[in-house]
Formats: structure tokens, C-alpha cells, sequence
């Protein structure tokens, strides 16, 4: 294992380390956390050779740049970004060699989606908060970027020419952010029955994302319903995704840092396999909600868990041909 220095030379609105959350913490009140886009943080580590929840960069708007004092390499995924190594452009979603001394450039575009995340193979020096490095603000762990980053890394290049046919042609799921309203499967809670033709309004209308969002949950512009009664609703643990009507005329999808429902109802929950889509919902993204059964919420979720488990083991698999196991592959 060799140490690498990253030199930061520029950093988006919001650049943090980020890993995929906290394990066995809510009961001690303290919010998993992690990246909002689970899936894009996990696939970023796969196609360097890391674990799943290998600690990574996450950028929320403008560019993020840097420049290594070694050989890297480097995957990019999330919202569709503009990346550049030594200014020519790269691909996505796909392992890139960054030789020393070589600037990597990533501006993703903000109209289709909210954040990027950056890999490195090997592991990244970041302090961790109860065994996670997602940051949590409230309690004063921001975990902010600075401006040289360190990297613990077994990788000695690939001894490819830069304009040879590409090393890798990997079964990559590639996170779809497309144009227009974007569609969010949803699982009805028993708080729907309290609020009669809340299960219709939520299917027939369209929910902006606003600026009042935060870590907390998805503030949505859109017509609600509240319950009939005035009785007292318990406030209890809720799943990430859960669709929350508060007092006021709003809807809100929480988030990786939601709490206690606080005595609003909850609705439905997203589905599992919708939450990627959710954590890049910029303000002004259009969602619309389609009613699903659990049946086929568990089904979506086993589809996309296979498709990056078949990338796990054809990553495993090309960098073994090549000579490099990854720091730590896991199939």
C-alpha cells in the first residue's frame, strides 16, 4: 500500500466525504445518515475494487477537481456529469485510470440531478463518527473536503495506452435521471386509512421538490389531505422514504436523516428501489407517485441488488485478468 496525495483544487456547493451510513445507531438517537444516493455511492465503489460502503467523495453542485501525486484509479457516478483527465473528456460510470500530476474535472449537471460521487481505489483518510464517515451536521461533523486528501492505495496502473480500445465493458446499472417528472413507487402505510381519498389525490398529482428540503426529507409543493379526527397519533420510528403530511399544506419524503414521525400521519413509504432516484431530487424536480403493492416493491429492489451483485463479480473478475485483485474486491 502506497499513501497518495490528492491536491484539491476546486470543490463543489457541498463536497463531503461520504460512506453509505451509520449501522445500530437510531436507537441511540442518532440518524443513519449516509449518501442520499445509496446506489450511485455503492457502484462508484465496485468499479474501483472497494467495498460497498467504502468511505468516497460526495459533491453536491458546481466542479470538483483534484490532482494526484500517484497513479489512481477512479470511478464517477451519480447525476450525468461532465468529466474531464487532463482536459479530454472520460465516461461515467466506469473505472479511469488519473496518471500523476493529471487534473480530473467533474461538473454534473444540476438540471438532471443533484449529486456526484467519486471513488478512489484503496481507502481514503476521513474521520468517522461511531464507525461511519457520513456526515452529520447537527453534531458538528461536517466533514467538509480540505485541500489535500489522503489515500491509502495498492494501485500500480493498468499499463494501458490512452487511446486504446477501453479496458472495461462492465454490466454497469446505470442510475437513470431523465427529463420531466420523475416517478416514485409507493407503499401504502396504515396511516392512509385516516385520511380518506388520500391514496387518489397522491396518485393524480404532480410534487415539486422546493428549496425548504434539507437532510431531513424532500419538502414537496402539492395538494394534501388531513385527517378527519383530531385524535392523537404516536410518534414512532419510520422507514427512510416514508411520506409524511405535517400541519401544513405540504408533503414530505424523508430522508437518510429523519428522526421520530412527530405525530404527523405517514401515507405510504417509498419503495426501496425508488430512494436513488429521491436522493438526487433537486428543488424543482417534478415527482409524481405511483401506488405499488409490497410484493412488487421487494421484487424491484431484488432486481437492482442482482444487477450490482452481476458487477461485482465482473469487476472482480476483469481486474483479476488484468493483475489487480482491488484493495478489497467482495463478491
Amino acid at each position: 500500500m502506497t499513501t497518495v496525495g490528492l491536491d484539491i483544487t476546486r470543490t463543489g456547493w457541498v463536497t463531503t466525504f461520504q460512506d453509505l451510513g451509520r449501522r445500530d445507531t437510531e436507537r441511540r438517537g442518532v440518524p443513519t445518515g449516509g449518501a442520499a444516493d445509496q446506489h450511485s455511492a455503492a457502484v462508484a465503489n465496485v468499479l474501483v475494487g472497494n467495498p460497498r460502503g467504502a468511505t468516497l467523495i460526495e459533491n453536491l453542485g458546481g466542479e470538483l477537481a483534484f490532482v494526484p501525486d500517484a497513479d489512481v484509479l477512479v470511478a464517477v457516478t451519480g447525476v450525468p456529469a461532465r468529466v474531464t483527465v487532463g482536459g479530454a473528456p472520460v465516461d461515467c460510470w466506469s473505472p479511469l485510470v488519473v496518471s500523476a500530476g493529471q487534473e480530473i474535472r467533474v461538473r454534473g449537471d444540476m438540471g438532471l440531478g443533484a449529486r456526484n460521487y467519486l471513488a478512489l481505489s484503496g481507502v481514503l483518510a476521513a474521520q468517522t463518527l461511531l464507525g461511519s464517515a457520513a456526515p452529520d451536521a447537527r453534531m458538528g461533523f461536517t466533514q467538509a473536503i480540505g485541500a489535500r486528501v489522503l489515500l491509502e492505495s495498492g494501485f500500480r496502473g493498468f499499463g494501458h495506452r490512452r487511446f486504446a480500445p477501453p479496458l472495461f465493458r462492465l454490466p454497469v446499472p446505470v442510475l437513470r435521471c431523465p427529463d420531466g417528472p420523475w416517478v416514485v413507487d409507493v407503499v401504502e402505510s396504515h396511516g392512509a386509512r385516516s385520511i380518506p381519498g388520500i391514496r387518489e389525490l397522491v396518485a393524480q398529482s404532480p410534487y415539486i421538490v422546493t428549496a425548504r428540503s434539507n437532510h431531513v426529507g424532500l419538502r414537496l409543493d402539492g395538494p394534501v389531505l388531513h385527517p378527519d379526527s383530531d385524535a392523537e397519533i404516536v410518534s414512532h420510528g419510520v422507514p427512510v422514504g416514508a411520506l409524511q403530511i405535517p400541519h401544513a399544506d405540504e408533503l414530505i419524503v424523508l430522508g437518510r436523516y429523519r428522526s421520530l414521525t412527530a405525530g404527523y400521519p405517514i401515507v405510504g413509504v417509498a419503495s426501496r428501489a425508488s430512494l436513488p432516484l429521491l436522493g438526487q431530487a433537486g428543488p424543482g424536480r417534478e415527482l409524481r407517485f405511483c401506488w405499488v403493492d409490497r410484493e412488487t416493491s421487494v421484487r424491484r429492489w431484488a432486481e437492482r441488488e442482482s444487477e450490482v451483485r452481476a458487477l461485482e463479480r465482473a469487476t472482480a473478475a476483469a481486474f483479476g485478468a488484468l493483475g489487480f485483485a482491488g484493495d478489497a474486491v467482495r463478491l
